[in-house]
């Protein structure tokens, strides 16, 4: 079979160190990666990008870190334990695990023309069952004894229950926002499509707190908000679109939903959602935990239970959608050269510093340089090979800027500066670089 465009990704991401397979030398663990080197960098700078867009340049958005073990009785008031389940299929011959509407299976489950998709036996697939999603797992010293907890499966009731100690402790009136950034854990029945859907991720979330009757313009607020701060990650335009949620599309929660949906190679698939939850998850809590969340405006003495307008993004399908959209096959001088063109600002690497060769005073005063730059910036130094090789390296590493010190460096402390996009070089002072660099990856 020819390589995909998705092979050809995953083979770039474990070469240049952005994502491995866990626990790879014990021959993988089904849809858990973990980030390497440049991968955690990418991560990191979307993460701080979103947190700085929500919380540090708003002052109606809070901050917050929940625990991942949270009291069971949270995910039995959020409707998690009754309602967060698939129905399952299990082939009683080769032992794979489907979805009961998995389009693959032919015939009716549980009965003898049911086949199955993988081995091809018929009348092996049991009768669909059950299946909750959740993690369980136990808090105590001994198992038997011990109280069953779950690992979170989304970090928004994290949210819901501090809402009180947040907005009374930050003296924050409403409208307003808790953004959160934190793990989640699904026990995905269909994971897949490399870190697209997978069984440990982490989210970006946003929780709006609005009075009853105004959701719904700052619902289209936050819905402009979404698709202008994604845009500004250099994503392309034309690859992103609206999918409204239909009636039967709708979660438990939710009165409205639209999802921001990319083309990946493998179709167009959603990776943020904005949400209209209504007073679901606070009326829910109030009644279980017997607390009261209902909000007294100070201006009308109304009491009110807010109505909460949500942004989730997946961090992880966030990051796959950057390296999906910057990844570039391109013919140079007759060569093929595989390019990441991040937004400079998101690039994991921002300069790479290189001694055109290892002799001549060229390599120490490319060591200054390279100390004297990644005091401010992640920067990589590299000796090794010929200098296009080393080009080469950084353009799949997504690295906007190559420094090379030649021999005309050691005569008049000026280098060459490639840029890694229009492959155009400039002569810059070594002196003037760091200017240079922050001039250039502003944005």
């Amino acid at each position: 079979m020819p390589e995909t465009v998705m092979d050809k990704l995953v083979s770039l991401a474990k070469r240049r160190g952005f994502v491995f397979q866990s626990s790879e030398i014990y021959g993988g663990l089904g849809s858990v990666w973990d980030y390497g080197p440049l991968g955690v960098e990418l991560k990191k700078n979307i993460k701080e990008r979103w947190w700085r867009s929500m919380v540090h340049e708003r002052e109606d958005i809070e901050g917050l870190d929940a625990a991942i073990l949270m009291h069971p009785r949270v995910w039995e008031a959020s409707g998690h334990i009754a309602g967060f389940t698939d129905p399952l299929v299990d082939c009683k011959q080769c032992k794979n695990r489907f979805r009961a509407d998995d389009p693959r299976i032919k015939g009716t489950p549980g009965q003898p023309d049911a086949q199955c998709p993988v081995c091809g036996t018929k009348g092996s697939l049991t009768v669909a069952r059950q299946f909750n999603l959740m993690f369980k797992t136990f808090m105590g010293p001994l198992e038997e004894a011990a109280a069953v907890v779950y690992l979170r499966p989304e970090t928004a009731q994290g949210i819901y229950v501090n809402y009180l100690n947040v907005l009374q402790s930050s003296r924050q009136k409403i409208p307003f926002g808790i953004a959160q950034i934190g793990k989640a854990f699904r026990n995905e029945i269909t994971p897949g499509n490399f870190i697209f859907r997978t069984r440990e991720f982490e989210q970006m979330e946003m929780q709006f707190f609005v009075k009853p009757g105004t959701e719904g313009e700052w619902f289209e607020f936050w819905r402009g908000e979404r698709m202008k701060w994604l845009q500004g990650l250099g994503i392309r335009p034309e690859k992103l679109r609206w999918h409204q949620h239909g009636q039967d599309e709708l979660a438990h929660y939710a009165k409205d939903a639209y999802d921001i949906e990319y083309e990946f190679p493998f179709g167009w698939q959603e990776f943020e959602g904005v949400h209209n939850r209504t007073d679901f998850d606070l009326s829910n809590h109030q009644r279980a935990s017997g607390k009261k969340l209902e909000y007294l405006d100070p201006a009308t003495n109304e009491r009110f239970l807010p109505y909460v307008v949500e942004t989730s993004a997946g961090a992880d399908r966030t990051a796959l959608v950057v390296l999906c959209d910057a990844y570039r096959e391109e013919e140079v001088e007759g060569e093929k050269r595989v390019v990441l063109q991040f937004k400079p600002s998101l690039a994991p690497l921002k300069a790479a510093v290189f001694p055109l060769v290892n002799k001549d005073g060229m390599p120490e005063l490319a060591r200054r340089i390279y100390d004297g730059l990644r005091g401010e910036f992640n920067v990589f130094y590299d000796d090794g090979g010929s200098i296009g090789r080393r080009y080469r390296r950084q353009d799949e590493a997504g690295t906007p800027f190559g420094i090379t010190v030649d021999g005309q460096s050691t005569q008049d402390q000026t280098v060459t500066v490639r840029d890694r996009d229009t492959l155009k070089q400039e002569r810059v002072g070594a002196g003037q670089l760091a200017a240079y660099l922050k001039a250039k990856l502003a944005g």
